[in-house]
């Protein structure tokens, strides 16, 4: 391919070749300005969101308590069903037949139990709230 003759080529279409040329250079990326602007915005999204997350992440922790103080006192009627009191020990909740599972994280504890009624707490080693619940048929309470 020959370099651009001007003998051949009328002035008028050079111009028009070089003008589209200096174009596209001009369209190639952002400028910082823009990318900084992003920046900004994304870093100012994340500041909103970052501590919303942690408040929820520390409800389902304390969800997570709740739910296996219930169970618990499902596995404590059922032993009750069978022996006629209740238990002092969570370790024979957890094995057959009642089964009790507590999840990863989640401390369940009987704080004392006779042959009519039990007290048990529960809490997430990352939650912020310890319940307790009396039965039977008691309501957990923070």
């Amino acid at each position: 391919m020959r370099p651009l003759d001007t003998e051949c080529v009328p002035a008028r279409r050079i111009r028009r070749i070089l003008t589209r040329n200096s174009i596209v250079k001009q369209n190639e990326g952002f400028t910082l300005i823009e990318v900084m602007i992003v920046v900004a915005i994304i870093a100012i999204l994340a500041a909103i969101a970052i501590p919303q997350l942690s408040v929820h992440r520390t409800k389902s922790y304390n969800t997570a308590a709740v739910s296996d103080l219930k169970n618990a006192a499902i596995a404590q009627e059922a032993y009750y069903v069978d022996n006629r009191q209740y238990t002092n020990d969570i370790n024979r909740l957890t094995t057959n037949p009642y089964n009790l599972f507590i999840s990863q994280g989640v401390n369940v504890g009987v704080s004392s139990a006779t042959n009519e009624a039990y007290l048990m707490t529960g809490y997430h080693s990352a939650g912020n709230i310890t319940y307790t619940l009396s039965g039977p048929g008691g309501a957990i309470t923070p």
